[in-house]
């Protein structure tokens, strides 16, 4: 486990299958994401399948916050092409259960996972993608200390229209001047 204020990341288990599909099919939740298509938990279980291929640190962890003594889970967060030589990664998460959208509990996932990458993992930078059409995610990622690098123009198609996806990134030494 790890654990950040009021949260805790965990390993992803079998039995949360279901309410992953039941998050990946709600189209508000999945709107932000770079997923089109519903999914089914035969396909869930197949992704599941291929985590014990992937290097442990390359692993998603379910974002859980405590609520009346007892741990809920909320969403997911993971960090994914870890290159060890450039000393980098990417991240993505989300907050499945839209009751708890707007509360912080994203910028504290995420806050607990750059520090965990710069901590632990000996990172140099961690970087993520976001559409320019999620406000609320940029102003989260903003909160946590992510600052736009460049905009990957007219990248991706939906409703309609091509929006651009803006990269993001925080480095260690920002970060530990921030802690400051």
């Amino acid at each position: 486990m790890i654990y950040g204020n009021g949260l805790r990341l965990r390993a992803v288990e079998k039995d949360d299958l279901p309410r992953f599909v039941r998050w990946l099919n709600d189209p508000e939740v999945r709107e932000n994401l770079l997923m089109f298509a519903p999914m089914s938990l035969d396909e869930e279980e197949e992704w599941y399948s291929s985590l014990l291929k992937r290097p442990k640190e390359e692993r998603p962890l379910v974002i859980e916050i405590e609520i009346g003594g007892e741990w809920l889970p909320i969403g997911n967060i993971g960090l994914m092409k870890i290159e060890w030589h450039a000393r980098h990664a990417e991240v993505g998460l989300f907050i499945g259960e839209k009751q708890y959208w707007n509360r912080g509990y994203g910028s504290e996932a995420l806050r607990t996972m750059v520090g965990y990458a710069f901590d632990y993992l000996n990172l140099n930078k961690v970087y993520l993608h976001v559409y320019e059409t999620n406000p609320r995610g940029i102003r989260a990622y903003q909160k946590v200390g992510f600052v736009e690098e460049g905009r990957l123009r007219q990248d991706v198609y939906k409703h309609g229209r091509f929006i651009d996806v803006i990269v993001m990134s925080v480095l260690r030494s920002e970060w530990y001047s921030r802690a400051d």
